[in-house]
């Protein structure tokens, strides 16, 4: 299992990370070897809750030791310390693993294998997802879009919500998406430029007219129109190529080219 579960308070300084890296455990800071010998051997756990159970008991039984090189043990010693101790501030962000994802044509999101589902107009956008130690939480820019618990287990699993899945009756693929309409409001050619493009494009073509819509927006427009028109009567629909096709437009207008029939003035 990829999580991580934490048997930690007050009391017992100890953190279990997971089955393959228990981690530290004490103040003495005891090597692996002794928690495989004397805390994973012979044991067996129903999943993440019942393995910190146990750790629990196990980090007190242990902590509560007496220890030679401490002249006492961990619980007596931190129980000293801990007037001395200053206080965490009151708000302590939630440790997360950070991952970017794109939305399938599905609705899903995929970490770790298992899938979760995100709301269905969101189809084909990058999200944000922010992986804790048994939640999911899925980001659309700042917003909080889905929060899933996390699921454990080497069996892939898919997590569906039913608010993320669209009305009866109406199917994501007939909704036009967000750059499909804007394109639809520039001046020709590109409006038909990008209806064809479409239609050459397996599925709904997000990816492709998000490319031409970034183009349209990134280069000067009376040369992507240029280029566009261009590209619409020989029929080319290789947005690389169109790009390039844009790049030698505007050349002449950002660039000093130099003639190769002659040499360059000094």
């Amino acid at each position: 299992m990829n999580g991580h579960g934490s048997a930690l308070d007050d009391d017992s300084l100890c953190i279990i990370r997971s089955f393959a890296d228990i981690g530290i455990c004490d103040a003495s800071h005891m090597p692996m070897s002794f928690i495989e010998g004397n805390f994973l051997a012979g044991r067996r756990f129903a999943d993440f809750s019942d393995l910190n159970a146990q750790a629990r008991a196990w980090c007190d039984k242990v902590n509560a030791t007496y220890k030679d090189h401490l002249h006492g043990s961990p619980r007596e010693l931190f129980a000293a310390e801990r007037a001395h101790l200053q206080p965490l501030p009151l708000f302590i962000p939630e440790v997360y693993a950070l991952h970017h994802r794109l939305v399938d044509v599905e609705g899903y999101v995929t970490v770790h294998g298992h899938r979760y589902s995100v709301p269905w107009l969101l189809i084909g956008r990058q999200l944000e997802i922010r992986e804790t130690k048994d939640q999911i939480d899925v980001y659309h820019g700042p917003c909080l879009v889905a929060s899933h618990a996390k699921a454990l287990g080497s069996t892939s699993v898919r997590v569906t919500l039913p608010e993320h899945r669209p009305p009866r009756g109406q199917r994501p693929s007939t909704q036009p998406i967000p750059e499909e309409a804007l394109l639809a409001q520039t001046e020709a050619p590109l409006p038909a430029y990008a209806a064809a493009l479409k239609q050459r494009c397996a599925g709904r073509g997000v990816a492709a007219l998000r490319r031409l819509l970034g183009l349209y927006r990134e280069y000067p427009r009376p040369a992507v129109v240029r280029a566009v028109a261009l590209a619409q009567q020989y029929g080319l629909f290789d947005l690389d190529r169109l790009e390039r096709l844009v790049l030698r437009v505007i050349a002449s207008d950002f660039f000093i080219l130099q003639s190769h029939d002659r040499e360059p003035e000094s």
